[in-house]
């Protein structure tokens, strides 16, 4: 945001007069970023592409929606006439055209016949400074006054009451601030009412007592990089029955929650820019760094902070990166809150998340019937999960792992890690147990029924709490061998797995329950060098990790032979496991 006729954008400085009419902003924005004008991500190029790629197929009978320039601007000329940033002293605010393009999108798209919002929600994804409390604030007045709805609640939303409060507070200083909203709206302690439509706009966290009797029209959940789960969601989204349009507007910087709701929305939104997925009614507006190689070109930074010369001086940033980056706790959370991109809170961390992100082919495990494999299995207690693994080497270097995992019902009622227990179930990926504990046996039958499907030619394991399950697998027919979980052992296999990670070598088809489990995993190192996996806390478990890893003993050493030449060579899977 910025207060005077001219906006700065990528590195030069365009003039207002230059630009097209305030209401066609939106879209000139889009064209602008496509057209290689304005630096912005690939994810936010992919959106504006979106964008114009919908315009050209608007009011069309396979696509009902239509873009209403005056709707997508009623927000915004609401929002420079009345509202005022409470800090500093400016006379008016003006919006920039990524503002344009984000509040243009959420409401200017609509149904050609009803003129219903066509989003239902909107993730907008932005570092720290770049005016969202500002931008959030002035929407939740509109909402609540201009968008045609009586009876509107308007909940701000946050993991704390504390954070709530910001965006709360700061569209209470809005209306102290202007003479016009001043004699329309009544501010309270704990609510702003504005009676000509019986509406309201409210703070609430996930611990509020009036939750369940909100009528949501408008709710906006703030920093949900700290949420540990739906809960405050589903409360929200389960809200909204009695509203014709309702919206949902997710705003954030990245954080280090990485297997919370932002991360699953994140790369959904990711999804559907690239065409993976199909959702016609969620907007992404996804700001952030493409490159580690970025973090030294401060000519890229808008990328994740669009209003970088606005209210975000350049000078300062570099100043605070060039001091940021020296001290590895200061350096990462630049990178999360600054760059907007996902960091492992641990400095001892296995894997960053970008790492884990760029291990994303899907690869249709029927062409993998017959290939050869290794097993392996993490038993764990029997009261905790337990964990088993394939693991296959492919032609390509690339390893494939099919993981899956057990857990008791006991374990799941307590769900002390906010784990969606039931989805991962309902995906494949984990067997919720009835009895209280894990019976061994299911792991026994799960490797049985995989061995009808792959060449299961080996199955390693941890010695400890393993001597049934291996007696019955020998039985069985199965080969096994036993994985000593020491220094020697596992640090070979270790390093070898983080490059195949760093490589994008390793195909796990976005196991969610398997990512959880590479964000848990540290390292400790002994005096040579030498690495073993470890959980970063109590609830932070690591088995279906440990399960891989055991399996990865064996496939490092069949992945690579003797070139001649002092260097070695992949092998092919036929030769494989020989």
């Amino acid at each position: 945001m910025k207060m005077t006729t001219t906006s700065k954008i990528s590195s030069g400085i365009i003039n207002v007069l230059n630009k097209p009419s305030p209401k066609l902003l939106a879209t000139w924005y889009a064209e602008q970023v496509v057209a290689g004008n304005i630096i912005a991500s690939k994810n936010v190029k992919l959106a504006c592409q979106r964008h114009l790629n919908d315009l050209k197929r608007a009011g069309t009978d396979d696509f009902p929606y239509v873009f209403d320039e005056d709707l997508g601007h009623r927000p915004i000329r609401f929002i420079e006439k009345f509202c005022k940033p409470s800090k500093g002293n400016f006379k008016q605010l003006i919006l920039q055209p990524w503002q344009h393009f984000v509040i243009g999108s959420l409401f200017g798209w609509v149904h050609k016949e009803t003129k219903l919002r066509r989003f239902k929600e909107g993730l907008i994804f932005v570092g720290r400074k770049n005016g969202k409390t500002t931008l959030i604030s002035g929407l939740s007045l509109y909402g609540v006054s201009k968008d045609g709805e009586n009876g509107a609640d308007i909940p701000l939303l946050a993991n704390s009451m504390k954070q709530a409060r910001l965006l709360f507070d700061e569209a209470k200083a809005m209306i102290k601030a202007s003479p016009k909203l001043r004699k329309y709206f009544r501010p309270l302690r704990d609510a702003i009412h504005y009676d000509e439509t019986f509406s309201k706009i409210e703070p609430q966290a996930s611990d509020s007592e009036k939750l369940d009797g909100l009528n949501t029209h408008i709710g906006v959940f703030d920093e949900i990089h700290e949420y540990k789960d739906y809960k405050l969601i589903n409360v929200i989204k389960n809200s909204r029955g009695a509203r014709e349009q309702p919206l949902l507007i997710y705003i954030t910087t990245a954080g280090y929650q990485l297997d919370g709701p932002l991360v699953n929305y994140y790369e959904q939104g990711a999804d559907v820019l690239d065409g993976v997925i199909e959702d016609e009614r969620t907007f992404y507006y996804l700001a952030e760094l493409d490159d580690q190689n970025e973090f030294d070109q401060p000519e890229m930074w808008i990328k994740a902070n669009p209003n970088l010369g606005v209210s975000i001086k350049l000078t300062d940033m570099i100043e605070d990166w060039e001091k940021a980056k020296r001290t590895p706790a200061e350096r990462n959370d630049f990178i999360t809150k600054r760059f907007n991109l996902f960091v492992n809170s641990s400095e001892q961390a296995f894997l960053d998340f970008e790492v884990i992100k760029r291990n994303n082919k899907i690869l249709d495990i029927e062409s993998l019937r017959g290939h050869p494999c290794v097993g392996g299995f993490d038993l764990s207690q029997t009261e905790d999960f337990t964990s088993a693994c394939l693991e296959f080497p492919l032609c390509s270097g690339e390893v494939f792992v099919l993981s899956h995992s057990w857990v008791p019902r006991k374990k799941v009622m307590l769900n002390n890690e906010k784990i969606p227990y039931e989805a991962l179930e309902n995906d494949g990926l984990l067997t919720i147990c009835e009895k209280d504990y894990v019976d061994y046996e299911d792991v026994e039958d799960w490797f049985i029924q995989q061995s009808k499907q792959f060449n299961i030619e080996l199955i390693t394991y941890d010695p400890a709490n393993a001597y049934r399950l291996v007696n019955n697998l020998e039985n069985k027919g199965f080969k096994t061998l036993a994985v000593r979980q020491g220094f020697l052992t596992l640090s070979p296999a270790l390093k070898d797995v983080k490059e195949l990670f760093l490589d994008g070598k390793v195909i796990f088809n976005k196991n969610k329950l398997f990512q959880w489990y590479l964000n848990n995993v540290k390292l400790v190192e002994d005096r040579n060098g030498n690495w073993l996996p470890q959980k970063q806390g109590r609830y932070r478990k690591i088995d279906g990790f440990a399960a891989f890893l055991n399996a990865h003993t064996e496939v490092m050493k069949k992945m690579v032979k003797p070139a001649g030449n002092g260097s070695v060579e992949v092998i092919s899977v036929k030769d494989l496991l020989k």
